[in-house]
């Protein structure tokens, strides 16, 4: 054989082999960023609960969630899971984590970061970096009714959960605990939503300031409307959730 052939086999051999197993990886994720199937599952959003309240020194409930309890987390992760914290690359790979609550220590919010990845990520065009935020922007718009209105049903049932408590037989100790826990849960979790979309709207505005400098397009009118919407309907939220716990966080970056 010639020594050319001989010396070029085992460099084939191992593109190949590399090959094959980004092949079988990327077969562990699920198709278009969806979390692979093997990761979901009907309480795969549980932890929101038990992180909540941890990070304000509460426990979690031990009760089952209901079916109003389980939407509500399910719903509430999409908005706050950072818009762009997932690069496409760990979407593929089914990248799915647990995320801080904002009363954890040291958790510092970067109202720039959305920004610098939307500028700094190779697009094609400014034009399709107006597009992204206008995309994620009316997704947030998109996601907003759904959410609270699962908001709304899961604190009025709490109301009832609490109100019925007092004449419940034979309540135990450990009974009323998980529930009174249950309801601190449901509550946390409204408002960590609502500092989301706070936070949101400050990282777009700071975005769409940049973009303007950089490359003003008629799109940004587009834009600006769109995060206006967004700010209104986050500032006046359909259900009154209880105060926040521990310090306000900034949004001003």
């Amino acid at each position: 054989m010639p020594e050319p052939i001989r010396q070029i086999r085992p460099f084939l051999s191992a593109i190949l082999l590399a090959l094959s197993g980004a092949m079988l990886a990327a077969c562990s994720g699920g198709d278009f960023g969806r979390t692979r199937a093997d990761m979901r599952s009907d309480d795969m959003h549980r932890w929101l609960g038990a992180e909540v309240t941890a990070s304000v020194g509460l426990k979690p409930s031990q009760f089952q969630l209901t079916d109003e309890e389980r939407q509500l987390r399910d719903l509430a992760y999409p908005l706050i899971e950072p818009p762009l914290s997932r690069p496409a690359w760990k979407s593929v790979f089914g990248d799915y984590k647990a995320l801080p609550s904002p009363w954890r220590q040291k958790v510092v919010f970067d109202r720039t970061m959305y920004g610098r990845t939307l500028i700094d990520e190779p697009h094609r065009s400014h034009s399709s970096r107006y597009a992204q935020l206008i995309e994620d922007v009316r997704n947030d718009i998109t996601r907003f009714e759904p959410f609270f209105g699962s908001a709304i049903r899961v604190i009025d049932l709490d109301k009832k959960r609490n109100a019925s408590m007092a004449r419940v037989s034979e309540l135990s100790p450990r009974e009323k605990a998980d529930a009174i826990e249950r309801m601190q849960e449901n509550s946390l979790i409204v408002q960590w939503v609502q500092q989301c979309l706070e936070q949101r709207v400050a990282s777009y505005r700071w975005a769409l300031e940049r973009l303007v400098i950089q490359a003003p397009d008629g799109m940004a009118a587009d834009a600006d409307r769109l995060i206006g919407e967004l700010a209104a309907q986050t500032a006046n939220p359909p259900v009154a959730a209880q105060p926040v716990y521990g310090r306000a966080v900034s949004v001003r970056g």
